[in-house]
Parts: structure tokens; sequence; C-alpha cells
């Protein structure tokens, strides 16, 4: 029986599964979709299919039927179209193996589906639906598997992360997305085989840790890549949080909070999570005893390097550098400013912040994860007043657009100079003064410049 919510997206594949048949080939629905038909959730927009077809026989069928075509994939097994405005990729069976000091696999094509399955990751994944007929094909248990809430792989765990071993971060992946629990073998596989990460590209690993941290709950995935030691083989600051614990001081664990911290902003924004993730990995390097307990002096500034010099081994783009390191950096402003915010404060704080000043102050309202609701209260109580505060200036200055209300056209021509530094100071100065005092006008602002440069020729 075909549960309802199954049959448009069968019924849209019929053309190409009757294509397959009609060819003397099987086709199967593989993948994600597969899972989540299972579990009742949303289905998947790109659609996996797997194939007895070896991959020309696959150009064959589709060619002159699909709009597009592309083969990037075919040494892989993999043909890729699009037809009705939909992308397919469908890929011959497959069992595949890396050798011990390669990045790429060695690819071997089969012709059961069993075999291919035996090839996935865990078996949650390794289960496929039949075309046209929507038959069940889950020879490792996958169903029962998701009904226990387990983590297991289809063939032996040492073997699997052997083909390939990013499945080891994956595994962090599925146990916080879907509440899965990792079979004993499983964690014991990933401690042995730890080291084997070091084969795959920074680039496939940085898109596995954005897609954890991602998914609305990643804690269990972040514990997972601690306790197992796999974290230290691509992010040992995370670990390094898990400060030992001064039973003088009573510290508070870094690492439980951060992990806390991840879980309290938008799952939706990946830039907001990583800066969470990053927000205090400068205070194992920082941390200091005195007279008041333990400081973590300046962990911003350092925090803010270190994340810098981790996302660029990490193969992040400039831009996602950028944003996340100065979240780190400006993650402690909102606790330097008193419960009294002055307009210059604001445009200050607003200022430093630029385009990304809603996620700073999501980040601060995040970081925000004592047990003293009194604290608690507090802290929301003067966030909630800088937010009123940043909307008022907003409405009366334009807030989002803090510059001098001179540009350096009009201070040169003014002054007679030619380009070089002193414009630049000429201009840091207006700046300021518009920070401090609000908009001048453009009157008041050649005074205020005709005196800056008067003091300045004169000293």
């Amino acid at each position: 029986m075909i549960p309802e919510r199954l049959k448009p997206l069968l019924e849209s594949v019929r053309p190409l599964a009757e294509r397959f048949d009609a060819g003397g080939f099987k086709l199967y629905l593989v993948g994600g979709v597969v899972r989540d038909a299972v579990l009742g959730r949303p289905l998947y927009q790109d659609l996996d299919f797997t194939t007895d077809a070896r991959p020309a026989q696959i150009k064959q069928l589709v060619e002159g039927w699909a709009e597009s075509l592309w083969t990037q994939g075919e040494r892989f097994g993999t043909i890729g179209f699009i037809k009705g405005g939909h992308r397919y990729e469908v890929t011959t069976h497959r069992g595949e193996a890396y050798t011990p000091e390669s990045r790429k696999p060695d690819v071997v094509f089969a012709d059961a589906v069993e075999e291919d399955l035996s090839r996935r990751d865990f078996t949650v994944n390794a289960m496929a639906l039949s075309l046209p007929d929507a038959r069940l094909i889950d020879p490792f248990g996958g169903v029962d598997d998701l009904a226990a809430h387990q983590l297991r792989t289809p063939l032996r765990p040492q073997e699997s992360f052997s083909d390939d071993p990013l499945r080891m971060l994956r595994a962090a992946r599925f146990i916080a997305g879907y509440d899965l629990v990792p079979v004993p073998e499983l964690v014991a596989a990933v401690g042995e085989l730890r080291s084997r990460l070091e084969i795959v590209s920074a680039e496939r690993i940085r898109d596995e840790l954005d897609k954890l941290l991602v998914v609305p709950r990643p804690g269990k995935g972040l514990w997972f890549l601690v306790e197992t030691g796999l974290a230290d083989q691509f992010l040992p600051e995370l670990p390094a949080l898990g400060l030992e614990q001064d039973p003088i001081h009573r510290h508070k664990d870094v690492l439980a909070h951060t992990i806390a911290v991840v879980e309290r902003t938008d799952h939706a924004d990946r830039i907001l999570r990583l800066a969470a993730l990053f927000h205090d990995i400068g205070k194992p390097k920082t941390r200091s005893f005195g007279p008041e307990g333990v400081s973590f002096h300046h962990h911003d500034v350092v925090g803010a390097r270190m994340t810098e010099e981790r996302m660029r081994a990490l193969r992040y783009s400039h831009d996602d550098v950028a944003a996340v390191r100065r979240l780190v950096e400006l993650h402690l402003r909102f606790h330097g400013y008193s419960d009294e915010w002055t307009d210059s404060a604001v445009r200050r704080y607003a200022r430093d912040a630029g385009p990304l000043l809603e996620r700073l102050n999501a980040l601060t309202r995040a970081d925000c994860t004592t047990r003293n609701r009194a604290k608690a209260r507090m802290l929301a109580q003067r966030m909630d007043a800088l937010e009123a505060r940043i909307d008022e200036l907003r409405e009366k200055e334009a807030l989002g657009a803090l510059r001098p209300e001179l540009d350096g056209r009009q201070v040169m021509d003014h002054l007679g100079l030619e380009p070089g530094p002193v414009v630049g100071e000429a201009l840091r100065f207006l700046l300021e003064l518009r920070i401090e005092e609000g908009p001048l006008g453009e009157e008041e602002a050649y005074r205020r410049l005709d005196g800056w440069w008067a003091a300045r020729q004169s000293g």
C-alpha cells in the first residue's frame, strides 16, 4: 500500500521509471527522500536514483528526452539532467572504497541494488524504493533502526568508515538531526579510525560541519565529535574548551556553555551558528586566576584571531571568515557599556557592528546561559533597552548608514588637499563628531573641520 503523501512524487517520476523499464533496466529512488518518507518528514526536492544501467546506457535513455544533461560525474557513475524543471541524478549501482592515502574513491560498478545499499553510510540511509511500484528495499533494517532511534552502519563500521572517513563526521549530523543513538561498535570505530579524516579534503569537512550546525538541535552531535576525539582532527579548539574545573573559583564549563549558546541561536542562520561555536575559543589561552576569581581578559580579541585561522584552514570563504571573526571580536561589546545608553554609545555600537548588528544582538542574547533568573532577566531587559534605543535613532538619524557629513572630495576641495593620509584623518575626525553629537549639517561640519585643521596646523 503506497502512502498518500508519496503518490504525487511517484507519479512525477513515473515517465523516467518507465523509460528504464522499457530499456530492460531497474530504477530505484534512494537517499534522504526514502528515509524521510518513512519518518513522515517533508520530502527532498532534489531526487537521487540508482540503477543497474551503466553510465553510457543512462545517457542513451535520457538523451533527447531530458531538457539538459551533464556528465561531470560520469566516471563515478552519475549522470545528471533536468526534466520538467526538476533536477535528477541517476547513478549506477556501485561499491566504492578509498585507498589508504587517497581522497577520491575507486569506483566499482555493481548489478544488485543490495550491494549498492551495503556501501551507504548508515542503515537509515540504506533503503530504496523500486520504481514504479514503490516497493521498499530495506536489507539492513533501516526502518527498525529509525523506530529504535539507533545509528548503525550496513557493514562493519570499520569497513564503512574506511570507505569514506567523512562518514564519521556525518554520524554527528544524524545523531543530532534525527535523535539517534550510535551503537557502541560505531563509537569505538570512530575512536579507532578518527585519524583517517586527514585524507578528506577541508572543503568536504567544512560542508559537513555546516550541515551539522544548521540542524535545530546540534548539541548531541557536537558532544559526539568531542567525546570520540574526532573534533581533535579538524577543530581542536572545540574540545579545548572543556577546561579543567577549578574547585575554588568554580568557573563555568566553557564547552557546555558554548554548545548551549549554539543551540540558543537561530538554526537557519549558519553565520550566527558559526559565531556561537567560535565565540569563546580564546578563553583557554587567556584564562587566569586572581583575587576576584577566574578571568579571560581579551579572549574576544584572541578568539577572533583564532577563529580566522581555523576558518581559513577549513577553506571558508573570505566573506564568511570576515563576518564570523567580527562577531567573535564584538561579542562582549554590549557588556562594556553601562545601563544608560547615551546616543553616542548607541551610534558607536551600531557603527562597529555594521550589517552584523542584528546577528550581534542575537549572539549577545544567546550568550546569556546563566541559571540565575534575576541576572538573566536583568540582561534581557538591558538588551531590550538597547534595541529600543537603536530603533529610536534609526528613525531620527539613518543609523544604518553612519558616515561623515562631508565626503573625501568635499574635504579636499575645502582644505586644498591632494588625496592622502591627511584626508583620512579628517574623515575620521568628522565621523567621530557624527557618532558623538549626531547629525550636524554641512555648514557646521565645515566649521568644525576648519577648527580641526587650524589646530592641526598650529600643532
